[in-house]
């Protein structure tokens, strides 16, 4: 016995259109109406479940209404001679007046109870056109992006373009950076005189306070070998006087 007709509306109705790259997820909506007076159970199935992320993949349409699927298809390494086998199924049924358990109308389900509608996938990447108009837009852009930089900073080439009052100017400020510059290398130079100049008187200083210390040294040295004769000699004398 043939199987009734799918009474949902399916947009599109044939083929889910995925454009690349491929290097992410992309994703593409299934809409799905009811235009009948009562409610509608759907399933979506897929012969690639692996390569798929679909949501909802199930569920209940309310009569009038409709509802979007989205369908992820994840990354993979895209092959523009191979050609998509991957296909999806869209199966309804009508909503039983009592339903309380969805799953279990799907199993006690008859087949003559059942519809379905087949879509298949195919894989875009985008066109050469488009790409060439990308590539055209981006040259576009950066040629107008150095224009404007030309204008901004101009270069020796179209110093004739300029008056005589800016090329003034420009020289001008040209001799004042010159000018700077020299006088801070003199600058730097004078410092550095300076360092080596309290470096030497440094030195000297420090020359000077050893050779005053050495001078005490000598001179308290010279005292004590003094103190030590006299102290001999007067022993000395001392003896003789007791002897």
């Amino acid at each position: 016995m043939a199987r009734p007709e799918q009474v949902l509306l399916l947009e599109p109705q044939h083929e889910l259109k995925f454009r690349g790259p491929f290097s992410d997820v992309v994703t593409t909506n299934l809409k799905l109406s009811n235009p009948t007076d009562r409610n509608v159970c759907f399933k979506v199935k897929t012969t690639a479940p692996r390569r798929y992320c679909v949501r909802p993949n199930s569920g209940i349409i309310d009569a009038g209404t409709s509802i979007n699927v989205s369908v992820m298809l994840q990354p993979f390494d895209y092959d523009p001679n191979e050609k998509s086998k991957h296909k999806f199924m869209v199966q309804s049924m009508l909503a039983p007046p009592d339903m309380t358990d969805m799953e279990g109308v799907w199993k006690e389900a008859k087949p003559d109870e059942l519809m379905d509608s087949k879509l298949r996938c195919v894989f875009e990447m985008p066109v050469e056109n488009e790409k060439t108009h990308d590539m055209e837009s981006n040259k576009m852009m950066s040629s107008s992006l150095l224009k404007s930089e030309s204008t901004a900073l101009p270069p020796k080439s179209m110093s004739s373009t300029l008056d005589d009052g800016e090329v003034k100017k420009i020289m001008e400020e040209c001799k004042r950076l010159q000018m700077e510059a020299q006088r801070l290398r003199e600058e730097n130079k004078q410092i550095r005189e300076d360092d080596g100049l309290r470096m030497r008187k440094s030195n000297v200083m420090s020359s000077q306070h050893s050779s005053v210390g050495m001078k005490k040294e000598e001179g308290l040295s010279a005292r004590t070998m003094a103190l030590i004769v006299l102290f001999f000699v007067v022993g000395v004398i001392v003896g003789k006087l007791v002897l």
